[in-house]
């Protein structure tokens, strides 16, 4: 009985696996150029936010 179902699940297993086609696909896609501009910021603007979430934590620490 064994041997039947795993007969069953490798007979399975190849049938999806010969599933495809080897047909060769034209959909040619050209690729997207992506082009980001940079923003005026000031260099310390990456520490406000960290710099608020320690006041927000000490605050809380303090109650």
């Amino acid at each position: 009985m064994k041997k039947l179902v795993l007969a069953a699940a490798f007979a399975g297993a190849a049938s999806t696996a010969m599933a495809g086609s080897y047909a060769k696909d034209d959909v040619v896609m050209e690729p997207v150029v992506v082009v980001e501009e940079a923003a005026a910021s000031s260099s310390s603007a990456g520490i406000i936010i960290p710099l608020v979430l320690l006041v927000l934590l000490a605050a809380a620490a303090s109650d």
